[in-house]
């Protein structure tokens, strides 16, 4: 049974906590559009293997605050919720686990507060060069304006298409055994775009459905709760943050893990293996047969990579 929440108060937000187990600290972030539910196979698992696992429903999520202000989704503030959950639970450090979203946060981390940080795991996307240019533009200029990202810069179309149907969101979006790599790679190029307007109103899902109907309410009610327009400011910042990075050198020196999942399409393999002059310490996983939501998709193998990550501080 997944934990209820405290509430821990961090500079300008009050984070919905979910705990459980005693040891060593490890924090999991989610991504988009998720919760800290999303962690529920791997808190119990890890809170079992002796470790004390922290689970937040980051900002504009879930249970937490949802600022209205874009620019209150900027990835400095994203990472300050994180060291500030930290301070407030007596944290000198701990290890982070991120996935989606969620790594970026991790990857932000380690690349400026790297004392903070134990060990670093990250799910599904990686640590990447900071662009020349704008993000947005090279978005636009390659995948077109009804690119997801690209969308959430220039309207609240997917705001309220979403907040009308949560349901239909999560029914839509949390799919499994959808569209294989080669599968796509075989695409056409015009069909390549990830538009998630399209995949949330198109009158057919693909796949199967990832969740239970007990899992899925939980989601249902937690977006019906928060809305959607908080976590897709995340993505409003991506120029931002792009701007802010400027002078932070992409060089992480930590014990890192990264778990990829071999038919997640919105990550390039040429991504993945383009991380290992960036990160000094790493180890990269890939799940076959698993899409983009890996800890929920294939939670024991994600489990067993975790705890074996984790063990090595022990040995």
């Amino acid at each position: 049974m997944f934990p209820e929440p405290r509430f821990v108060d961090t500079a300008d937000v009050r984070l919905a906590v979910y705990e459980a187990g005693d040891g060593p600290p490890v924090i999991l972030l989610h991504g988009f559009p998720e919760i800290a539910f999303s962690w529920r196979h791997q808190l119990a698992a890890l809170a079992g293997a002796g470790y004390r696992v922290v689970a937040p429903d980051q900002r504009g999520y879930g249970r937490s605050s949802v600022p209205d202000e874009v620019e209150a989704y900027a990835i400095d503030k994203l990472a300050g919720d994180v060291t500030g959950l930290m301070d407030a639970l007596g944290l000198a450090t701990a290890t982070i686990v991120g996935h989606d979203w969620g790594a970026l946060v991790a990857w932000h981390l380690a690349l400026t507060q790297p004392r903070r940080i134990d060990r670093l795991a990250a799910l599904n996307v990686p640590l990447t060069p900071r662009p020349p240019v704008d993000p947005i533009a090279i978005f636009r200029k390659r995948f077109g304006n009804d690119y997801y990202i690209v969308n959430f810069q220039d309207s609240d179309e997917a705001d309220r298409v979403f907040d009308a149907d949560p349901g239909r969101v999560i029914d839509r979006l949390y799919r499994k055994n959808q569209l294989s790599r080669a599968d796509f790679d075989e695409l056409p190029e015009k069909m390549k775009t990830i538009n998630l307007l399209r995949t949330v109103t198109e009158k057919e899902a693909s796949g199967d459905a990832l969740l239970t109907a007990e899992e899925r309410e939980v989601y249902v009610e937690a977006f019906e709760r928060s809305g959607f327009t908080g976590p897709i400011n995340w993505y409003r910042n991506w120029t931002r943050n792009w701007e802010r990075q400027a002078d932070t050198a992409v060089h992480v020196d930590l014990p890192t893990l990264f778990i990829g999942a071999a038919d997640d399409v919105v990550i390039p393999l040429a991504l993945i293996e383009g991380m290992r002059p960036l990160v000094s310490d790493l180890r990269i996983h890939m799940l076959e047969d698993c899409g983009h939501w890996s800890q929920q998709e294939r939670p024991a193998e994600v489990n067993r990579l975790l705890l074996d990550f984790l063990g090595e501080a022990l040995a």
